[in-house]
């Protein structure tokens, strides 16, 4: 439960956007992800209110630890501060050709060599290594990395996808803020068109740097990208930021394209690469790269549901919404109701994936010997049919990489109460 005794009005005005997850019934909010419970005073309540009718908002505590739990977002504006001219473009590559519309490429150790790289490595060190290698020449405020298999909507050089990214800068607090990549159907780098704060566990728990904006100050506290790590140094970046105290947002009102993967070959391939990362990130971040993240009755239900024994898991759930009325005082009843069925159900999704990316292994060995199992296989696969082949190879990923480091914590689930108090 956040209680805010304090809204005094200071400093900058912006304007916000409220998550999708905004419900308010008087001086009760919950919102943010994980859903989070504001209980504020009369004070408090005026600065809602003028969330809510889309005014300019002084920063105060209130509004800042809605920022901080992704309950309001920054409305992209004309930035105060900070130019295109502030922005240094890199691009790391291997073969190819370089453009030469003002950025830096760095040719990760291509043969033949990238004509027109600023930057060579004599070997190929992986992207991390690479944009590392660009920082000597770096002499502005921000830095955007952005891959050589993105296209920036007919851009030149820089050009206006950074109009909506360059503002949320003018908070000094932010460190890191990205757009939407679009591109293939389904694609993981497609984080969705819904603004965001950035944070492990949360509905967007990573950005690709596949397009990226950093600011240059950040990215020397940090020490700039792990270069041991040849997949998944996006999401190790961002969660270090975070963990520094830095904040990162998704801006998706910003778009760039990535190239999707031709044949199903190579987006199976791709999304094996992308799942072998889980392992040595989870030895960084332990506890951060669970497949799913639930309480304790939730799994309950889901357990008794799929043991054969639906009335004992209605049972449980009529319970979990009993249980959580009283915690939400000033909420309807209803309501609290229909929250703990939906948080439920996307329980339910998250197991369904969970057993599609993850465990199917374990299911197919217990698919042998019970019907449970197969039956729990099945539907995993009927939620999400289009993605089960791409989700199965990140899954062996996943397996390749445990394997490896002997890390067995991208399998475990990881409990937490809700909503977050």
């Amino acid at each position: 439960m956040v209680s805010s005794k304090t809204a005094s009005a200071g400093g900058p005005r912006r304007r916000h956007a409220r998550d999708q997850s905004w419900e308010r019934f008087g001086n009760v909010l919950l919102a943010g992800s994980p859903l989070t419970v504001f209980r504020v005073t009369a004070a408090g309540g005026r600065v809602l209110d003028a969330i809510e009718r889309d005014e300019l908002v002084a920063t105060s505590p209130l509004v800042d630890r809605l920022l901080e739990t992704g309950a309001i977002h920054p409305v992209p504006e004309q930035s105060s501060k900070l130019s295109l001219e502030d922005v240094t473009v890199v691009t790391p590559q291997l073969g190819g050709v370089g453009t030469a519309d003002g950025r830096i490429v760095v040719d990760d150790g291509s043969e033949p060599p990238v004509v027109g790289a600023q930057v060579r490595l004599d070997q190929n060190g992986g992207p991390a290594a690479a944009r590392n290698a660009a920082r000597p020449l770096i002499d502005t405020e921000l830095i955007a990395f952005v891959d050589d298999d993105v296209d920036l909507l007919n851009d030149v050089g820089i050009g206006s996808w950074l109009d909506a990214l360059l503002p949320h800068f003018d908070d000094p607090n932010v460190g890191l803020v990205a757009p939407r990549v679009t591109g293939e159907v389904g694609s993981p780098l497609d984080l969705g068109d819904q603004p965001a704060r950035i944070r492990s566990g949360t509905r967007v728990s990573y950005v690709p740097a596949a397009a990226l904006v950093i600011r240059t100050a950040a990215f020397d506290a940090i020490g700039g990208f792990d270069e041991q790590l040849r997949f998944g140094e996006d999401v190790d970046l961002v969660w270090r930021l975070d963990q520094a105290r830095w904040r990162c947002r998704y801006e998706p009102s910003s778009t760039v394209w990535h190239d999707p993967r031709r044949t199903l070959i190579e987006r199976v391939r791709q999304h094996a690469e992308y799942g072998s990362s889980a392992a040595p990130l989870a030895l960084r971040h332990p506890g951060q790269l669970s497949p799913m993240h639930s309480s304790g009755w939730t799994a309950g239900v889901w357990a008794a549901a799929l043991g054969g024994h639906p009335a004992i898991a209605c049972g449980l759930a009529v319970s979990t919404a009993l249980r959580l009325a009283p915690k939400l005082p000033g909420v309807p009843t209803a309501h609290s109701f229909r929250l703990t069925m939906s948080g439920h159900l996307r329980a339910g999704q998250q197991f369904a994936a969970a057993i599609r990316r993850v465990w199917w292994p374990i299911v197919v060995v217990g698919s042998l010997f019970s019907r449970r199992f197969r039956l729990a296989a099945l539907v995993s696969i009927v939620a999400s049919p289009s993605t089960a082949t791409t989700d199965v190879a990140y899954g062996w990923g996943v397996w390749s990489g445990i394997i490896r480091t002997r890390n067995i914590n991208p399998l475990l689930p990881r409990w937490r109460p809700w909503p977050g108090r």
